[in-house]
């Protein structure tokens, strides 16, 4: 058994891929032209391959870009909390002092919840 080699890859539907007839090159629908880089090599790729073939592949690189997004956008939530915070902060540290400016005459109706005591 270990004389054996490695044989073509063949089509579980039984197609090729690429067939000549005459003059033309007869391409089947799901043979796709895929150009970038491997992941895991760091190799350029340019090649055609059934699609069903590039299925993992791509499917692997997408959960790596979605990680990649997922953790982004997660930095952009702390930075914009944070953000808020120090607003927040400044907003409640200025509440006395525009209490105390306040003139209690010209208050309205519901501004002398906001008049300081004292």
């Amino acid at each position: 058994m270990n004389d054996l080699k490695e044989g073509d890859t063949t089509c579980p539907l039984g197609h090729k891929c690429f067939e000549v007839k005459g003059d033309t090159i007869h391409r089947c629908a799901w043979s796709i032209k895929l150009a970038g880089v491997d992941g895991e090599t760091g190799k350029n790729v340019d090649e055609y391959r059934c699609a069903m073939g590039w299925l993992p592949i791509l499917l692997i690189e997408n959960s790596q870009q979605q990680r990649s997004t997922a953790a982004a956008v997660e930095s952009f939530r702390n930075e914009v909390a944070q953000g808020n915070d120090q607003a927040r902060a400044v907003l409640l540290s200025q509440l006395p002092l525009m209490a105390r400016a306040r003139v209690i005459g010209q208050a309205g109706p519901d501004d002398h919840l906001l008049v300081a005591q004292g």
